[in-house]
């Protein structure tokens, strides 16, 4: 499949943020690093397969990914944080940002809770 030059410039960059902030999510709890680290895979196999094949063969980022791909699991602490954040920012937005429209609040409920459904229904990756 043909990929312009300007949507590979475009993905490039994408998957670079998303590793930046997938890295920064080793070192800060409240950010998740595999989604990140997914999302920099998914753009990079297509606009760039050696910076795709680096990611994943790197020692230390790569084992995200594989343990996704192959295990399709989440460890318990990445759970633990992703619905956290989930409840905590859309819980944010339910009380303080459209707390006067009852059926925003309904349907931010609903999509935290279809999120957090989506994220639990992942196996629990156990530590070897």
């Amino acid at each position: 499949m043909y990929i312009c030059h300007a949507m590979k410039i475009f993905l490039i960059i994408v998957g670079s943020v998303s590793l930046v902030l997938g890295v920064l999510g080793i070192f800060l709890p409240m950010l998740p690093t595999t989604p990140f680290l997914l999302l920099s895979a998914a753009a990079w196999v297509k606009a760039s397969p050696s910076l795709y094949e680096w990611l994943i063969n790197h020692r230390v980022l790569g084992e995200y990914i594989r343990n996704f791909r192959e295990h399709r699991a989440i460890p318990l602490r990445v759970k633990i944080i992703s619905v956290s954040l989930v409840w905590l920012t859309i819980g944010y937005c339910i009380f303080a940002v459209v707390d006067e429209w009852w059926w925003a609040q309904v349907l931010m409920t609903l999509l935290a809770t279809a999120i957090s459904w989506h994220i639990l229904s992942f196996a629990t990756l156990k530590k070897k």
